[in-house]
């Protein structure tokens, strides 16, 4: 509780981007492993369950109250700056290529859903062509956690009734998944987006962050995860898990909160010679930036290269760099202005 930098969770923070800089650099979907790249999204949510439950407890123990406030500003200077910027060069290139272009059309129609964070609920991807911005999806889930959960916490402090919504949100989104209220809820209406917009490895992350709160609780996980050994077997099994077709997605996101969880609860955890490592610990820095600008930089290889567009590895090799120098500056010039003035509500 009095830690205020976890040490490794920027690495883990680049093995989550990663994954998804390579799922977008391959031409199609690959079979096996090498096509879930996608699964380090799901990482990064388990990632912000935790750490955004375990920041809000920690105020909550010092100060007896949490600050809706003061967390809405800090979020919305962390987030805002650069996916409105991002999104604004978005609509620049939609404008300039509208009359030719069907795609920049359906986003101009989809704008107003970028702008406020609903797209993954009320934006058509089933068209025939590409979705431009297509990857807001996942920012428009965490943007929609960060309306909901902070409150309950506020209500509801560490009590139980915040822990068993979190874990009831788990099981609904669960149950939706696998079909279990199609009679009500069928496939792809907007109450199936909304039920299934809910992350079920942000609920995992949220859960450990609230059991890790209790001394009872912390003793409990520290006997599963509190070895030096814990985090190498939970990517372990996380990487099993993907090379089953039809990967458990309840299971994949209790193994990735469980990752989280080893690599946040001792330093020398066994995968902190990779995570520590100053390289990767600068793209984790990165990683929002590059998450936001990676799609660019790929669209950059295949427009100049388009003799390797077909060759992932030649997509990612070059894409890479040319991503994480894209995301340096976005880092320089508009995220570190406005990291700095949100120290000042912490």
């Amino acid at each position: 509780m009095e830690t205020k930098h976890l040490p490794g969770l920027d690495g883990l923070r680049a093995l989550a981007i990663l994954p998804v800089v390579w799922h977008h650099a391959t031409p199609r979907l690959l079979p096996g492993v090498l096509g879930k790249g996608a699964v380090g999204v799901d990482l990064f949510f388990a990632l912000s369950g935790f750490l955004i439950t375990t920041l809000l407890l920690r105020e909550l123990r010092q100060s007896g109250r949490v600050r809706l406030g003061a967390f809405y500003v800090r979020r919305s200077l962390r987030i805002f700056p650069l996916y409105y910027a991002v999104l604004g060069l978005y609509t620049l290139r939609a404008l300039q290529t509208q009359a030719s272009s069907e795609v920049a059309r359906h986003f101009l129609r989809s704008l107003p859903m970028h702008a406020s964070y609903t797209a993954n609920w009320l934006v058509d991807y089933s068209v025939p062509h590409s979705v431009m911005f297509a990857f807001s999806w996942s920012l428009c889930v965490e943007e929609q956690f960060y309306w909901v959960w902070p409150g309950i916490l506020a209500l509801f402090g560490r009590r139980l009734p915040a822990a068993a919504l979190m874990l009831a949100a788990v099981v609904v989104d669960t149950l939706a998944e696998h079909a279990y209220f199609r009679s009500v809820l069928p496939d792809g209406s907007l109450g199936f987006r909304v039920v299934t917009s809910f992350s079920t490895p942000i609920g995992c992350g949220a859960l450990l962050a609230l059991l890790l709160d209790s001394e009872r609780g912390f003793e409990l996980v520290r006997r599963v995860l509190g070895f030096r050994a814990a985090a190498p077997l939970a990517l372990a099994l996380g990487v099993y898990w993907l090379t089953i077709p039809a990967t458990p997605y309840l299971e994949l996101s209790v193994t990735l909160a469980a990752l989280v969880g080893a690599v946040a609860l001792r330093a020398d955890n066994g995968l902190a010679w990779l995570l520590e490592w100053p390289p990767f610990k600068r793209i984790g820095t990165l990683s929002y930036a590059l998450y936001l600008l990676h799609i660019t930089a790929l669209g950059l290889v295949r427009r100049f290269l388009p003799q390797y567009e077909q060759s992932a590895l030649v997509v990612f090799a070059i894409g890479l760099p040319v991503s994480l120098a894209l995301a340096e500056l976005a880092h320089r010039a508009i995220e570190r202005p406005f990291l700095a003035l949100r120290a000042r509500f912490h």
